[in-house]
């Protein structure tokens, strides 16, 4: 069957009004709604992984002022014909997404903040026209719409704007909070340590969800997402019927991804099939709770491709989602032994270690735990198996996806932080062909990052190279001369001399020689040195064997 899909589209009506492709998430409705006496409810789960669209898919259901049977006809939540009339558009909304305020300092981010709350205002102001409204509550709607609210006012938003909304409709108020912790995540982030503001920004969340959450005569239910559990700050503390539900709990956690089931069926109707070990290789892996799903984000994204280019190749959609910096924190904390840990899972296997669904962004990088605990909650690691979540988890690495992640973070690391004392000498002995001493210096460094067996050549081609372009060597990398391709060519153009490295990377130890020969001939066949550059004077040519930490080195 022909299908549309849509990627990146989190408006729930507008997917089913205009036929793309949608995965039924629609259980969760009845499954919290239904089956649960929770007042609050927060979501954690790493970003890409469908909160939005479910967020939105809950907002078209219990809107007051729609009427959504038409794009809830044929789904699972239609079943539950007693729920749905007793649920569905019965309620008045107020859904708020907090994923857009970002700021390099405390009042640009407050004022992204107030521009919100103004929009949000200006979408619902028809609802209060000509209607029995406590004038002093129209004043502050009004402030907060022409963004002239006092800090107090911010605070209490959200229980105003409910307030006047139980007014209007004689109804209790659901509340949908979208990303709640992305303004404390920007607040705390290195890049804004100069300006940090995350005490001054955590004062208004709290007050904001605080007076919303706690003892709120016009809350019907809330749901709230995002990536963290906020506990030192006891930002939920007090919520009455409050429930928490991160990705090492079972409830809930097959809401939340897609499962093998549903992708297969996904990749049936886009005609992909064929394409099912690659996608479960790249974006299948994740573990919450019970569940093992994919990263909808990714599969979507490959289908898609797929769907315009059968020779689509599968390929990184998640690395601009977050920061990579939590990596690099890791690896930078030699003292805790993290290297080691690190090794493991890139290996392919498991760490045992203590983590924590209650953090607080002020304090992530303080213990090891904290850090392996957001590794978790943010989707770099997933638990290892489906055992029920506890504070010691089985930790791995999902998927390939993730594993290039951690590989390209790895090596820029180990670039940024190169000894270039050390370097140079290395350096000094390629070019005066002094291979003993090379091939010392060259493990040495290798040593000194961390590396596994599963590192394909590209990892060794992007390590020599940072040797070089660290050093202010002009390189060319898979840079076609003679018969093919050669790996790293480097130019020193002050002394007219050029350098072409073959890489190869072998299986085992005893398979180190062989694969330098087998550099070496690559180096002869293709005629990789035959074309010399107008105005060079010498090129020298190595073959270089990998394996893990060793290297092996040999001069055509």
């Amino acid at each position: 069957m022909a299908i549309k899909l849509a990627v990146g589209d989190e408006s729930f009506d507008e997917i089913r009004k205009t036929g793309l492709y949608y995965v039924d998430k629609t259980e969760l409705l009845y499954d919290l709604a239904g089956q649960t006496i929770n007042k609050v409810t927060l979501f954690t789960r790493p970003r890409r992984f469908g909160k939005t669209l479910n967020m939105s898919m809950m907002e078209s259901f219990f809107d007051i002022n729609r009427d959504s049977r038409d794009v809830f006809e044929g789904l699972d939540i239609s079943k539950h014909q007693t729920f749905c009339s007793e649920w569905m558009n019965r309620y008045p909304v107020l859904f708020i997404s907090f994923k857009d305020v970002d700021g390099l300092n405390f009042e640009s981010a407050y004022g992204q903040l107030q521009a919100i709350l103004a929009d949000y205002c200006k979408t619902i102001i028809s609802c209060f026209e000509n209607k029995s409204i406590d004038s002093a509550d129209a004043e502050i709607f009004e402030r907060l719409r022409y963004q002239n609210g006092s800090l107090s006012d911010v605070k209490g938003s959200l229980k105003t704007i409910m307030r006047m909304m139980n007014a209007v409709y004689g109804k209790p108020v659901i509340l949908l909070i979208d990303e709640y912790d992305v303004p404390l995540a920007k607040a705390s982030e290195k890049n804004t340590m100069q300006n940090r503001y995350y005490e001054q920004m955590l004062d208004v969340i709290k007050g904001m969800l605080g007076v919303a959450l706690k003892t709120n005569e016009y809350l019907k239910l809330a749901v709230v997402t995002g990536c963290l559990r906020i506990a030192k700050e006891s930002i939920f503390t007090g919520t009455n019927n409050f429930a928490s539900y991160s990705v090492t709990d079972e409830d809930f956690s097959e809401y939340f991804g897609f499962s093998r089931e549903e992708v297969n069926l996904l990749l049936a109707d886009a005609g992909c099939m064929d394409k099912a070990d690659i996608i479960r290789e790249w974006y299948d892996g994740y573990v919450f709770g019970n569940s093992r799903v994919y990263c909808p984000w990714d599969v979507a994204s490959y289908v898609a491709a797929l769907m315009r280019r059968k020779d689509a190749e599968p390929k990184n959609y998640w690395r601009n989602t977050s920061s990579n910096g939590v990596i690099r924190d890791f690896v930078s904390h030699s003292d805790w032994g993290i290297p080691d840990r690190f090794e493991t899972i890139m290996n392919g296997g498991t760490i045992t270690v203590t983590v924590s669904d209650e953090l607080t962004y002020d304090t992530l990088h303080e213990s090891e735990q904290n850090l392996w605990s957001i590794l978790l909650m943010t989707g770099y690691l997933t638990k290892a198996d489906t055992a029920a979540g506890g504070q010691k988890v089985a930790l791995k690495i999902p998927n390939a996806e993730i594993a290039g992640i951690f590989e390209d973070t790895v090596v820029k690391l180990f670039t940024d932080t190169l000894d270039t004392g050390r370097q140079k000498e290395l350096m000094e002995a390629f070019w005066d062909e002094d291979i003993e001493s090379a091939t010392k210096l060259l493990s040495d460094f290798l040593w000194d990052t961390i590396s596994y067996h599963d590192y394909h050549e590209d990892y060794y081609h992007a390590f020599m190279a940072g040797l070089f372009v660290g050093l202010g060597y002009s390189v060319d990398s898979n840079k076609e001369s003679g018969l093919g391709r050669f790996d790293i060519r480097a130019k020193d153009r002050k002394n007219r001399r050029i350098m072409i490295i073959e890489v190869k990377k072998a299986d085992t130890a005893d398979r180190m020689n062989a694969a330098c020969d087998e550099a070496i001939q690559q180096i002869v066949d293709k005629g990789y040195a035959k074309t010399i550059e107008p105005g060079y004077e010498k090129t020298i040519c190595y073959g270089i064997s990998f394996f893990k930490k060793s290297a092996q080195i040999k001069k055509v």
